[in-house]
């Protein structure tokens, strides 16, 4: 993975980014890629907080993932800092090559660096093989999530 770069996404990665999201059935019924325009707003929302890492992986100068790190100071937990893993995505090409679990490493590792006592994530119930590869990672499947359509 030394040939892997990992940054900040900039709006040049939104066609990229978005067509990985768009990539799965799920992605496909709510992602818009013919209209990048609520995209680069919310990137600009995104860059302008100081608690947002969203990020890309490259290789060979192309986005080959993406992932969105949230660091949330809280009271619970005894004051606790902790983070949020979302919208992780790997480029199809790139599955099984090891990307994930580098992605992730990364997000622990910044996890850290910001002083965060616990990272968390959510999957959908349907994705299965998603579900064994965070397992693998040491997640435990402790809560279970709700969500409200708005």
């Amino acid at each position: 993975m030394a040939d892997l770069d990992i940054r900040a996404a900039v709006a040049e990665d939104i066609p990229a980014i978005v067509a990985m999201l768009a990539d799965d059935p799920l992605g496909a019924q709510r992602e818009s890629p013919e209209d990048l325009t609520p995209y680069r707003n919310a990137l600009e929302r995104l860059s302008a907080d100081p608690n947002q890492r969203l990020v890309v992986a490259v290789r060979e100068g192309r986005v080959v993932g993406t992932l969105q790190l949230t660091i949330i100071p809280g009271l619970s937990r005894r004051g606790a800092t902790r983070s949020i893993i979302e919208g992780v995505r790997v480029h199809a090409d790139e599955r099984g090559s090891g990307l994930g679990t580098r992605f992730i490493e990364w997000a622990i590792e910044e996890s850290r660096r910001e002083n965060c006592q616990l990272v968390q994530l959510t999957s959908d119930t349907t994705r299965t093989d998603a579900h064994r590869f965070y397992e693998r990672l040491g997640f435990v499947a402790s809560h279970v999530g709700f969500k409200l359509q708005l």
